[in-house]
């Protein structure tokens, strides 16, 4: 059938459907700057650029205000008992994402507050300090660094971590030798569980850090039995640790 046009003698003709639906398609908008900036923000280097900032912040926090002074200043006076127990061991699990040694937070611990206040305060700031690290390595650097596990031994470790997490985390734990902070920032690149994570930390850390403890409660009386005990505790965990990667050294060689 003729259209109104046709019919009337014009020289119009209907548009054809084709071309009807093309221009009735919408035309996308242009991509702005803040979605842009937002997706240069949440980059995978941008959140690891912010962790070193972070960490390097942190760093130089805790070398402007020297901790290690409470070992020869004491802790304050307003603070006492189990509040004063449950401060340091905020301050624990803060000053270990910062890259403070905890042998020497463990000894501090012992010489404030005794060996099992300061055992708890300890282990309390140790799994603090773990699961801050862990998650600020998960969320802000895994995406840039799993990427740039290519070397032998870089895979070896990251397949050992996530596929056997909880004991490979409580090897690492149990037997030091394996900085502290090195082991939450691997176990957070890796694909291992959060919660495994934490129960290992927590289960592997009480030997060595009850050695450290109590040596710092019983550091005035050196010759005591428990301070022997304590030192011998220290040092049989770090040989057998030695042994054990001497022999297992194999297995990290494979590709």
């Amino acid at each position: 059938m003729l259209d109104a046009t046709t019919r009337s003698g014009g020289t119009a003709t209907a548009t054809p459907p084709a071309i009807a639906t093309e221009l009735a398609l919408p035309v996308p908008a242009p991509v702005g700057l803040t979605s842009r900036c937002t997706r240069v923000l949440l980059s995978p280097w941008s959140r690891l650029s912010l962790l070193v900032v972070l960490l390097a912040g942190a760093a130089s926090t805790v070398l402007l205000f020297e901790p290690q002074r409470l070992l020869s200043d004491g802790w304050p006076p307003q603070l006492g008992g189990v509040a004063a127990a449950v401060v340091f061991g905020v301050a624990y699990g803060l000053c270990t994402v910062a890259f403070v040694p905890r042998p020497l937070l463990n000894l501090a611990a012992g010489a404030l507050f005794g060996s099992q206040l300061g055992l708890a305060s300890a282990l309390a700031g140790t799994v603090l300090g773990a699961g801050i690290a862990f998650g600020l390595g998960r969320i802000l650097g895994q995406d840039a660094l799993r990427p740039l596990l290519r070397g032998r031994w870089l895979k070896a470790a990251d397949g050992q971590l996530s596929r056997h997490g909880f004991r490979s985390m409580l090897a690492a734990r149990l037997f030091p030798g394996v900085p502290f902070w090195a082991a939450n920032y691997c176990a957070a690149v890796s694909r291992m569980g959060y919660v495994p994570f934490l129960v290992a930390t927590a289960l592997g850390s009480i030997p060595n850090t009850a050695a450290y403890v109590v040596a710092g409660a019983r550091a005035s009386a050196p010759t005591s039995p428990a301070f022997l005990i304590a030192m011998a505790a220290i040092a049989l965990p770090g040989l057998a640790g030695a042994i054990v990667a001497w022999r297992k050294r194999h297995h990290l060689r494979r590709p």
